[in-house]
């Protein structure tokens, strides 16, 4: 694959490379029930997010419409495991998905910049969710999280990154990572991979 060609040139990323097989990412057509399932999954164990996240889905019939999700009371998306903030959220995605558009053949139209401009208008939604939502639901090869604390992790050992705080550590991370493009999500992946965190459902 081409990205393994041009990410093998960084020395210290070619070892996670070679160790294991290439990636692919997947492009996702129902957008917003992939932004609900991130929201979902914020600040849990996978396991415990697959398990509210299995609920949640058999309320419904595997692939509730928007229409669906913002009909559903709160307390019964409650009682699958959601927050009150995360029930809220949920319906938010539903509800800009029907006013504001989140089609996969609309989003696909714009950049990365776009995209996040777009979806972050909805409450709840920050940079970080939309980012994984870049990689995970519409492909996009070149996308780098700096601000995933895994991959913080990952570069600071791998290349041995002593910053002083998080401002010197984002910048180093973003001049390591500037050479990596147009493949930085591939770059991402090995490194979550390596660490053994990735964030993908």
């Amino acid at each position: 694959m081409e990205y393994v060609t041009h990410l093998s040139k960084d020395r210290k990323l070619r070892k996670l490379i070679q160790s294991r097989e290439p990636f692919a990412l997947q492009q996702r057509r129902k957008v917003y029930l992939h932004l609900c399932g991130s929201i979902v999954s914020q600040q849990l164990s996978t396991k415990v997010a697959d398990v509210i996240w299995s609920r949640f889905l058999n309320l419904y019939d595997k692939h509730p419409t928007p229409e669906q999700i913002l009909a559903t009371p709160l307390e019964t998306l409650r009682s699958v495991g959601l927050s009150n903030a995360k029930a809220r959220y949920v319906q938010n995605v539903a509800q800009f998905a029907l006013e504001k558009g989140m089609e996969w053949s609309q989003l696909k139209k714009m950049s990365d910049e776009e995209v996040i401009a777009h979806l972050t208008q909805i409450k709840g939604v920050g940079r970080w969710t939309v980012e994984m939502l870049l990689m995970f639901a519409l492909g996009r090869e070149d996308v780098f999280a700096v601000d995933d604390l895994g991959i913080q992790n990952a570069m600071s050992k791998l290349y041995k990154i002593n910053a002083p705080d998080k401002k010197q550590l984002k910048l180093e991370m973003q001049r390591i990572s500037s050479r990596w493009s147009p493949y930085r999500s591939y770059a991402c992946l090995h490194l979550w991979k390596w660490k053994d965190n990735s964030p993908e459902k």
